[in-house]
């Protein structure tokens, strides 16, 4: 059964399609589109590849499909990778009414969506997300690669022509992409829908995760960001509250090495912290100790690594794309959704900081 939801932004709607087993009717469901395509260009990695690429080639069969292959992991938003597709984007003729569709999670959707972003100064995009990070991730038109200097500080905002979600291909995912995608739904519920994180909180295991109702849970979810991207889809305001925990995490992805803990995980980590640093500004208590028993039970860190220096995460909080004018923004939390973004020197950040990481405080 097909459930669809329309992302309506300033500069296009488009729908986002969830069922499951879906990745079958693609073709299908980019005809009822009225998108008219010359040629499909699918980008993907070698892990996703071998798992869901043949499926879609079967189903374009009568069309003409190119596919070009990138190495799993943030390694493949770099500037040579990006090249490379534009190289085989120019080398197999794509033309403007060619389609690019990405095939996988998080980093597929924003290296595909950048290139297509730019390629003849945009063709059409299509995201078909694999992973329940990429429920985040394929929605609002956020687009990039990056640099060694800082993540996602080349890209843009382009929105997808449509988002084809099929749930069945979550279930090939290890237990860390599931806590990595969590975490956005999460997040979703502390900075916007009470009611959602009062539900999502009753899910105390992952076994319990991955046999709840994914389909109501990620439709929430994804209501929470087409919501706050209707409103604000370049980030002029509240579309920044969906950066809670991320100023912090994406640090601590940068300095612990990217792969050695994802995305969510050091997300959930910023969150806490987050969360710690909203009781100190708003003297409120968030009853943090019961929400990181159940974020232990889950399986998630929440204590910042005691090997990463606080002067190294600061410096990288403050390349943030989100500091401004030598104060880094922090989005904290008022209550349970309601979230203000707050500047804060970078010396007040750091004593708070590093007080939580010679106390092993998580």
């Amino acid at each position: 059964m097909l459930e669809t939801i329309q992302i309506q932004t300033s500069s296009k709607q488009y729908p986002l399609i969830i069922g499951n087993g879906i990745r079958h009717q693609i073709k299908k469901i980019i005809q009822s589109l009225n998108q008219k395509v010359s040629s499909y260009f699918i980008i993907t990695d070698n892990i996703v590849e071998k798992l869901y690429l043949n499926d879609l080639v079967k189903v374009l069969e009568d069309e003409q499909v190119f596919t070009h292959i990138v190495p799993s992991g943030e390694e493949a938003k770099s500037i040579d990778h990006y090249y490379a597709c534009q190289t085989k984007a120019l080398e197999s003729g794509l033309d403007r009414q060619s389609c690019v569709i990405a095939l996988g999670g998080g980093v597929i959707g924003d290296l595909a969506g950048f290139v297509a972003a730019t390629y003849m100064r945009g063709i059409t995009f299509i995201q078909i997300p694999t992973t329940l990070l990429a429920h985040d991730s394929s929605v609002g038109g956020k687009v990039a690669i990056n640099h060694p200097l800082g993540k996602n500080m080349i890209g843009a905002f382009y929105q997808p022509d449509a988002v084809i979600y099929d749930i069945e291909t979550l279930h090939s995912l290890h237990d860390t992409e599931w806590l990595s995608g969590f975490a956005e739904v999460i997040k979703h519920g502390l900075i916007w829908d009470k009611n959602l994180f009062d539900d999502v909180c009753k899910i105390k295991t992952m076994s319990e995760l991955k046999n709840s109702n994914l389909n109501s849970i990620l439709k929430r979810a994804i209501a929470v960001k087409a919501d706050i991207v209707s409103q604000d889809e370049t980030e002029k305001g509240i579309r920044a509250y969906l950066n809670f925990g991320h100023t912090l995490g994406h640090a601590i992805e940068a300095e612990a090495g990217y792969g050695s803990i994802s995305h969510g995980e050091a997300v959930i980590i910023g969150i806490v912290f987050a969360m710690r640093l909203s009781e100190e500004h708003y003297n409120v208590d968030l009853n943090i100790n019961e929400i990181k028993h159940w974020l232990h039970s889950l399986g998630y860190s929440t204590a910042i690594p005691e090997k990463l220096s606080p002067e190294r995460l600061i410096n990288r909080m403050k390349k943030d794309k989100k500091a401004q004018h030598g104060k880094i923004n922090m989005i904290l939390l008022k209550e349970i959704g309601i979230v203000e973004n707050i500047p804060f020197h970078e010396n007040t950040l750091y004593t708070f900081l590093k007080k939580e990481i010679e106390g092993g405080v998580g």
